[in-house]
């Protein structure tokens, strides 16, 4: 089974050169080929000559691709024609991959043939910090079991070649979100979403607080684009208000301001832990939904 991981990137040659010492220098098993798309300077280009003479000797194949960065989905769409594996795993320029994740990767999707993607956990690595702790608790989902689910996230995903194949390209429309599209696309193929708590990333998570709130904010804008689009895709909110369950639907919307924070709250084991995060993950939980709201409000303005 040929492994093949993409990274795009963007200004960040510090953190790339972290994520390719995760996958090239620390990996018990390593990925048989690295595609890598940067949208932004020269620096990342030396990151990725520096590597390739431990990569050579651990027979990796680097590939790297310029482009001019316009987003996420953008850049993806430009690497993947460069993945020649049986699986093409995708990764983030700020997250470091743990030892045994190709490992993982591959026994996940042999043991898993219905399962058109596979992925694991998002862990903190500045966990130090408020911010870092919220970001780490609410930011990307998790579950204690191996599980099919709805969707996870680019940051630590893989998929089976014939699939990708299948689903075509990510959506560049979408400035967020695009992974949560491309997973549902591949769901409408008929294929399983599959979690295994075994694979795991670290990432940098925003480091202060106006970052993490404007990543949330995105995120939800996102979550708006993304319903509009597929109007039978799981929502939290009604599109239309036709009878009764649908306003319980806005009203268990607007409730969830109050509960999901709460219920949120509930992973951290000590009661003054809790308290401490609190206001942060009410926080982040009002401009997330406050982002879908923005965004309905601009298409209505722009179509009005």
């Amino acid at each position: 089974m040929k492994f093949s991981v993409l990274i795009c990137t963007y200004n960040r040659p510090e953190l790339l050169d972290r994520s390719l010492n995760s996958l090239i220098d620390l990996a018990d098993e390593a990925p048989d080929e690295i595609v890598i798309v940067n949208g932004g300077d020269e620096l990342a280009d030396k990151v990725v000559e520096n590597r390739c003479h431990t990569a050579s000797r651990r027979k990796i194949e680097i590939k790297l691709v310029k482009t001019v960065n316009k987003n996420l989905a953008n850049s993806r769409n430009i690497g993947l024609p460069y993945c020649s594996g049986d699986v093409v795993a995708t990764t983030d320029d700020d997250a470091e991959v743990f030892p045994d994740w190709v490992t993982f990767m591959k026994r996940a999707h042999q043991e898993h043939p219905e399962a058109g993607a596979v992925g694991g956990i998002v862990i903190g690595t500045n966990t130090d910090s408020l911010v870092g702790e919220v970001a780490d608790l609410i930011t990307f989902p998790s579950w204690q079991e191996p599980q099919y689910v709805r969707t996870l996230p680019g940051v630590n995903i893989s998929y089976k070649r014939h699939v990708v194949e299948q689903v075509g390209l990510q959506d560049e429309e979408l400035f967020r979100g695009e992974d949560v599209d491309y997973n549902w696309r591949v769901q409408h193929l008929g294929y399983k979403i599959y979690f295994d708590p075994r694979i795991k990333v670290h990432h940098h998570h925003r480091p202060t607080i106006k970052a993490f709130l404007n990543q949330h904010y995105m995120y939800g804008r996102a979550y708006y684009l993304v319903r509009r689009k597929w109007p039978d895709m799981y929502c939290v909110y009604p599109h239309t208000i036709s009878c009764f369950r649908d306003v319980l639907k806005v009203g268990n919307c607007l409730a969830g301001l109050v509960y999901e924070p709460l219920r949120a709250s509930r992973k951290v084991s000590s009661l003054g832990g809790q308290l401490r995060m609190l206001p942060m993950i009410f926080l982040a939980e009002f401009v997330w939904k406050g982002g879908m709201l923005m965004e309905a409000c601009r298409e209505t303005q722009s179509n009005g």
